[in-house]
């Protein structure tokens, strides 16, 4: 079975960035929301970059630590950590319990913009010892601001605002899901899947699911 229910709903013209290409530039560019200043700074912990305000600090997790989306059974018709390794996550179609997922090109999510439902993740990794890794690889930080989402490049940067009572955040991207459960089939019709800190700034934390626009931003 092959899902590819992303939506193609065209607006303005955004750029991804992602990790690679990225360290020592700083660069300030025109953008749908205004001028958004991007930066970064390299050091021996990682790297932290500062996309339109919002701080991420982006650190590669041990290829030994769990993944938080276990149910993956297999990323470019490799094992999930094999294609961590070989980099082969950005865009690369992924298996969840025999369900084949295709992710948007480049070109198709610089163009992405979406309205739908937006539920949060991370508690669970509270209950588990150690550190956890997204499926691109870095380290999952539940108070961080970082979402999974199942069509988008991994990372790219989007703008989520809530609907209902119009907070914007920007979030890094770097991660799979949301995916249906056994408990609630449902769930896989969420468009996006935040971190609890994320979920935090925009005031859904205790509701646990909210209606957002999700789109992503133009940085460079």
């Amino acid at each position: 079975m092959r899902l590819n229910r992303y939506s193609k709903r065209f607006s303005w013209l955004f750029l991804i960035i992602g990790l690679a290409g990225c360290v020592g530039v700083r660069a300030s560019v025109p953008g749908t929301h205004g001028l958004l200043a991007v930066s970064a700074s390299p050091s021996s912990a990682g790297v932290t970059y500062s996309v339109g305000g919002f701080s991420f600090h982006v650190v590669q997790a041990p290829l030994d630590w769990p993944l938080t989306r276990q149910e993956i059974d297999e990323i470019a018709g490799l094992p999930p950590k094999e294609a961590i390794r070989e980099g082969r996550v950005k865009n690369s179609p992924y298996t969840v319990r025999g369900v084949r997922y295709q992710p948007m090109s480049v070109g198709e999510a610089r163009s992405y913009r979406e309205v739908g439902e937006a539920s949060w993740y991370g508690w669970e990794t509270r209950n588990r010892s150690g550190g956890h890794m997204t499926a691109n690889g870095e380290a999952f930080d539940p108070q961080g601001l970082t979402a999974a989402h199942k069509y988008l490049p991994l990372p790219t940067y989007v703008r989520v605002t809530n609907l209902e009572n119009r907070r914007s955040i920007i979030v890094r991207v770097n991660d799979r899901g949301p995916f249906p459960t056994l408990a609630n089939p449902d769930s896989g019709e969420r468009i996006i899947d935040l971190s609890m800190g994320a979920a935090k700034r925009l005031g859904f934390y205790r509701r646990g699911t909210a209606r957002v626009l999700v789109e992503t931003v133009e940085a460079g």
